[in-house]
């Protein structure tokens, strides 16, 4: 779950790590109130979206004054931002952080990320921070340090020093770099977090280190432990889809074809994918209902799926293992009388009570198609999605 900027300097300030003075704002009056209650020779203005390149698409504002204040969230709210990072239908903006202007020395990049090669905590660092940061890692990667830390010794001096040398810091910024990653790495141990990001940690006009921006990503499988992050989800940055499907425990992940796929377990849902895109058809979304699929379940799934306009064909693969297929078959036809589905459905079906699995189906009077085989199952649907069935 990601966090919006004003959030995670929310949580930076908990944590004693420096941030740039600023304020969210929701509406266009609360905005200009935010700007007038701080002090300053001009503003920052920065769309709050959960995408990444805000400042190339237009997303991050100077204001010198408060009529170009509200000329620019006026802007912006109720607007869609688009980015490198944001897909084509961008992210809307509903939030605005407006922010003290800082002066600015030196622009640096600061991470902190689960490395997962080695199941530590990886700082990463870099002198090349600003909106380039990527192009950086791409053509020079010699200029990102990384250091990984050990869970059990936790961050140590030395690992902040190299740091320290890496971004170039003389000895009184190195002293404040070194309290700035403890406090960061305890947040990041405290709050199960995934992802720190800082770009730019800037070097100020009086030489000290601040957090000009911040992003946080939190593990979804740690937020039962974290409920008072999960209030801070902000719904309207995600797939209304994906969304849905957290209600109900379907891992769901919308993509961009028309082959809709239904499925139980995650290698499966994957290798099912593989073979749509290798019959030459294209998947419109990862779905896994889970070992313990129920006809309730499997009829929010098809609910999910049918409400994509781009879907053109829809395949049910089930192994039963812990499932049993005559529930599947169950949930299938309680799913197209309630929802209405209109494209075609190809079931392979295989495992535990298959065959009355099969039989529920033959039995429905439902056009349904089955298939013998995945390979089977994958031919039959891309055909049936370009309208030959």
């Amino acid at each position: 779950m990601n966090l919006h900027e004003y959030q995670a300097k929310k949580l930076f300030e908990e944590y004693g790590v420096p941030v740039s003075p600023g304020l969210p704002a929701h509406s266009i009056k609360e905005a200009l109130q935010q700007a007038s209650a701080q002090d300053g020779n001009g503003w920052v203005i920065k769309a709050q979206v959960h995408a990444g390149g805000r400042g190339k698409a237009g997303g991050v504002k100077l204001a010198e004054t408060m009529e170009e204040v509200e000329e620019i969230v006026t802007n912006m709210f109720g607007k869609r931002l688009v980015t490198k990072q944001s897909g084509p239908e961008g992210q809307p903006i509903n939030c605005v952080l407006v922010q003290t202007k800082a002066g600015i020395s030196r622009e640096l990049y600061l991470g902190l990320v689960v490395d997962r090669s080695s199941r530590k905590v990886a700082i990463m660092a870099s002198s090349e921070g600003g909106m380039d940061i990527e192009e950086v890692a791409a053509k020079t990667p010699d200029k990102i340090f990384n250091i990984v830390i050990d869970p059990v010794m936790g961050l140590q001096n030395y690992q902040a020093r190299s740091v320290s040398d890496a971004l170039g810091l003389n000895d009184s910024q190195q002293v404040q770099l070194i309290n700035l990653l403890e406090g960061l790495y305890q947040l990041f141990m405290d709050k199960d977090l995934s992802l720190i990001e800082i770009n730019p940690l800037i070097i100020d006009d009086k030489n000290n280190l601040m957090c000009l921006d911040a992003k946080v990503s939190v593990d979804e499988n740690a937020l039962y432990r974290q409920t008072n992050l999960e209030e801070w989800r902000d719904p309207t940055q995600e797939d209304e889809k994906e969304t849905i499907a957290k209600r109900y425990d379907l891992n769901y992940i919308t993509l961009n074809g028309n082959i809709a796929c239904m499925v139980n377990g995650a290698g499966l849902a994957m290798a099912t994918m593989d073979i749509i895109k290798l019959a030459g058809g294209e998947p419109a979304n990862f779905l896994d209902v889970g070992g313990g699929a129920t006809a309730d379940k499997v009829a929010e799934a098809f609910k999910l799926i049918v409400s994509d306009t781009n879907v053109e064909a829809i395949l049910v693969n089930i192994f039963g293992g812990i499932v049993r297929c005559d529930l599947i078959a169950e949930g299938i036809i309680k799913a197209v009388k309630e929802v209405g589905v209109s494209v075609p459905i190809i079931v392979r079906l295989e495992g535990t009570n298959v065959e009355q699995g099969r039989s529920i189906l033959a039995e429905s009077s439902l056009t349904i198609i089955t298939a013998d085989n995945l390979a089977d199952a994958a031919t039959k649907v891309v055909a049936a999605a370009k309208g030959d069935h």
